[in-house]
């Protein structure tokens, strides 16, 4: 699995989640549990990753739409 990015917005998550199913791009997101169990939802945002074969592609599709990708070297 590869992140894509990180974000406490659910809404934006919601949106980049659809853009890539649309596109055939199966995303999953992780940490949303235990955001919740914090005790706050802007505790600890959620990872979107996709698996290392659409990496890529999901990598292009988010940057066309404006998202700021990480690129695993830190915030």
């Amino acid at each position: 699995m590869r992140e894509l990015l990180r974000t406490n917005d659910l809404v934006k998550l919601s949106w980049l989640q659809a853009l890539l199913r649309d596109a055939g791009i199966e995303p999953l997101v992780l940490d949303s549990h235990a955001s919740v169990l914090e005790g706050s939802a802007i505790a600890i945002p959620r990872r979107l990753v996709v698996v290392e074969e659409d990496y890529g592609a999901a990598r292009r599709l988010l940057e066309q739409a404006g998202e700021e990708v990480w690129s695993g070297e830190g915030w």
